[in-house]
């Protein structure tokens, strides 16, 4: 379904010439691999849900696993093409990859292929078809925290200010009341599981955005108190640089 990428991929300092250097020379090539697979694993998922898309949809970009190929065919694909992993790795890599597929369908109880293929399409929504009050925050395991504090600086320097640090020790702690539950903190963290998001609703309450906006909640004008949380405030043009008080 995707193509490579046109992309350069750097440049000789020295001679101001970007990559691969041809006669003096250079020209875009093409990215590819790991790296493009959430691109091509979108575009799979808008073909399956478009209903003007009546072929069948062939999954390429990024695939090294059976977990990568088995991702495709959730999203629509009916099949799978590798490339640059065989590049790398051989075609032997394509019989690990089946035996893995094999073992997760047992797992799963899937006969075939079409018992999955496109499943998880009905999870897939646009932003504001998702629930408002669905709610998690981080939390950090004592035990497991080797005290880098890279979530410290991640959380204060990028993200909500929502991490602290002790007065004694180095293990950080989390200003529940500021955080939104962004997930930074645990995809910095060199730890598994050592930063994990804790769901603290309750799960009885939906509300999207559009029923937002349609019940009167969304803020309209730039003064409205509506429009954030905690000390927050919507800014006027001519005031954007104040602080209100």
């Amino acid at each position: 379904l995707i193509n490579t990428i046109q992309s350069l991929v750097g440049v000789d300092l020295d001679n101001f010439v970007p990559y691969p250097v041809v006669d003096g020379k250079s020209t875009n090539g093409g990215y590819c691999g790991p790296a493009v697979k959430p691109i091509a694993l979108n575009m799979v998922k808008n073909c399956a849900q478009h209903r003007g898309v009546n072929i069948p949809i062939s999954g390429i970009g990024g695939v090294e696993n059976w977990r990568d190929a088995t991702e495709y065919l959730l999203l629509g694909a009916s099949n799978v093409q590798v490339c640059t992993a065989v590049m790398h790795y051989g075609f032997g890599i394509i019989r690990e990859m089946i035996a893995g597929l094999e073992s997760y369908m047992q797992e799963k109880g899937f006969h075939q292929l079409e018992d999955f293929i496109g499943k998880a399409l009905p999870n897939v929504k646009t932003w504001e078809n998702l629930n408002l009050h669905y709610e998690v925050k981080a939390h950090i395991d004592p035990a497991k925290c080797i005290q880098c504090q890279l979530c410290y600086t991640a959380c204060e320097d990028g993200a909500h200010q929502a991490i602290g640090l002790p007065g004694e020790g180095r293990i950080p702690y989390i200003i529940e009341e500021n955080c939104v539950g962004c997930n930074l903190c645990s995809l910095v963290c060199p730890v598994e599981n050592c930063i994990t998001m804790v769901r603290k609703d309750d799960g009885t309450h939906s509300e999207n955005w559009k029923d937002f906006v349609a019940a009167g909640k969304a803020p309209d004008t730039f003064e409205d108190q509506r429009a954030g949380g905690l000390g927050h405030w919507v800014p006027a043009p001519a005031s954007a640089l104040e602080r209100k008080k």
